[in-house]
């Protein structure tokens, strides 16, 4: 079994916060807030940002997306999944460059998108930017749980490699 890497955080389990949810998401807002707010990470050079609005209980859109899902706004409900890897995005998006993540671009729709795709053991977690007018923007992040979905994203990726390699 291999030590996952050195930059990895701990997860940020509930039960240390003695299965208090209020106490939980001050806990993992306090993180976001650390890791996005007092200091910035970057990719490649560029500031990555995070969208603010719409806020919700006073927390901005990009928080939310982070910990919780749902394809509506108003209904997006907690993922104990996204909520315990609070501390990963910060840390993938400043080791992009190591082995165990995979990065390739892909367009979404008429956005194009950043994929860091974190890869250890039984851990698949990908972390979703955006370029935007200059600026890097955190979309989202989660732990990519379907066979279907894993394999979708390694063919993408492969794909990306293969064009970029002309």
């Amino acid at each position: 079994m291999t030590n996952k890497p050195g930059w990895l955080p701990n997860l940020v389990l509930i039960s240390d916060y003695d299965g208090d949810w209020d106490k939980y998401i001050e806990t993992l807002y306090r993180f976001f807030r650390r890791d996005f707010f007092e200091s910035k990470p970057s990719f490649r050079n560029v500031s990555v940002g995070i969208t603010k609005h719409p806020y919700s209980q006073g927390k901005e859109a990009t928080f939310w997306h982070l910990i919780s899902e749902g394809k509506i706004e108003e209904e997006r409900i907690p993922d104990f999944e996204r909520c315990k890897r609070i501390r990963w995005p910060r840390a993938i998006i400043e080791n992009y460059s190591d082995s165990v993540v995979q990065v390739w671009e892909t367009m979404r729709g008429r956005e194009k998108r950043i994929l860091l795709r974190f890869i250890f053991e039984k851990d698949d977690y990908l972390v979703v930017l955006a370029e935007h007018k200059g600026m890097i923007l955190l979309i989202t992040a989660y732990l990519v749980t379907w066979q279907s979905q894993k394999r979708k994203l390694q063919q993408e990726f492969e794909r990306y490699k293969a064009d970029t390699a002309l």
